[in-house]
């Protein structure tokens, strides 16, 4: 087959890696609108069963992404001044720049052709002409998605809390999160490192915390100072590092949640963001756009129908994604009603912290959800009836709100 792929990111780059080790008579060309090492964005998490997966995808890049990741094991939260830690399973972070050039790199070794600062401008462009199939892996605001916005149902839910992704120089060893009380509300971040020199940190507030502050006013340079200060104890005297738009304001977004009714036209497929996205509180972008690469490689591995091979790609993922979105959904309610947890002890909170994804903890006060989880721990029976009452209040809930 001809296959071009729209959008140079891990998505795109390992879909192509994985057609070219199924037959690499495949002519595999990959447009990237950016420069080389231009990404957005500072380290990417995943754990590890993705590892997993992508080695039996593809054992070379795999391993090469292994090697440049870092691990840790234990989750630390200052909440207030009070620090507290949580022993959990290991997690793995890696620049996002890094990983990108390591899948480059092992798709030009295969053969794909990667043509970085080269655009597509949308369905008719020349560049389409001739491919028996293009993959969208250009983003939320895919361009080709938009251009058969009727055939994909999209839809587009913003959050309410206003969050900014920056770097920092501190070395987090473990994830950690800072949960602040301010005059106007509180403000987190959550932090991680990704390589051995850099970290990520995520801060995030509601809109009444950011307008208080000034931090809808401020220009970046003031907005990094004032949050040093909030988080001095976390960043060990450490500074932050941001990305300003052309203004020199900071770069503070909300959330947009999308949703697509359908993931395929005639011969256009969508992948990673350009289909979904799901809260970043869960950290699972990076992880189900390249799960969304696997399954389409797996869809097309025998030769035959190719849109009997998008359907089932299709409705493949969205069956695999419904406990993702619904725990980002419930991740994000988690953070956007913050205060209802921050009354308990430091530890409780950061329990519940862990147990955000729940559906049954919105409807269950704090402390007695805290009770009823440990002694589910103990108890078999009431762990069952904890999974099975989840779900079925909220659908209630849900079903009360629509009346």
């Amino acid at each position: 087959m001809k296959i071009t792929v729209v959008g140079g990111g891990p998505a795109g780059l390992y879909f192509s890696i994985l057609m070219k080790r199924q037959d690499p008579s495949h002519e595999i060309t990959v447009y990237e609108r950016n420069p080389a090492g231009s990404t957005y964005g500072w380290g990417v998490t995943y754990w590890a069963g993705l590892l997993d997966k992508l080695r039996a995808g593809d054992p070379a890049s795999a391993e090469a992404i292994s090697a440049a990741s870092v691990t840790w094991t234990d989750g630390v939260a200052i909440v207030r001044d009070e620090r507290t830690t949580h022993h959990g399973d290991a997690g793995f972070g890696i620049g996002r720049r890094r990983m990108l050039t390591l899948l480059a790199d092992r798709a030009r070794e295969l053969g794909v052709r990667v043509e970085f600062e080269h655009g597509v401008g949308g369905p008719d462009a020349p560049e389409l002409v001739g491919s028996d199939l293009v993959v969208a892996a250009d983003g939320v605001h895919s361009a080709l998605r938009e251009a058969h916005a009727d055939r994909f149902g999209a839809e587009l839910t913003s959050g309410r809390n206003q969050y900014i992704w920056l770097g920092t120089t501190k070395v987090f060893d473990s994830f950690s999160f800072a949960f602040k009380e301010t005059e106007h509300g509180w403000i987190w971040c959550y932090a991680y490192g990704f390589s051995g020199e850099r970290s990520t940190c995520v801060v995030e507030c509601s809109p009444a915390t950011w307008r208080g502050l000034a931090l809808d006013r401020m220009n970046e340079a003031d907005s990094l100072n004032l949050l040093e200060k909030l988080f001095a104890d976390l960043l060990d005297g450490e500074p932050l590092i941001g990305r300003e738009h052309a203004d020199g304001s900071a770069q503070w977004l909300t959330f947009r949640t999308l949703t697509t009714r359908t993931w395929h036209h005639d011969r256009l497929v969508l992948l990673g963001d350009a289909a979904h996205t799901t809260h970043y509180s869960i950290g699972a972008g990076t992880t189900l756009a390249l799960e969304d690469a696997l399954a389409l490689a797996d869809a097309l591995r025998p030769a035959g129908d190719l849109d009997a091979a998008l359907t089932t790609y299709g409705k493949r993922r969205r069956a695999e994604l419904v406990s993702a979105q619904s725990a980002a959904r419930y991740s994000a309610q988690w953070y956007e009603n913050l205060p209802r947890y921050m009354r308990l002890e430091p530890a409780r909170m950061f329990a519940l912290l862990g147990q955000r994804h729940s559906p049954l903890l919105p409807h269950v006060p704090p402390q007695l959800y805290y009770r009823l989880d440990r002694a589910a721990e103990q108890l078999e029976p009431l762990r069952r009836l904890k999974r099975w009452l989840g779900p079925r209040v909220a659908r209630a809930v849900h079903r009360s709100a629509r009346a």
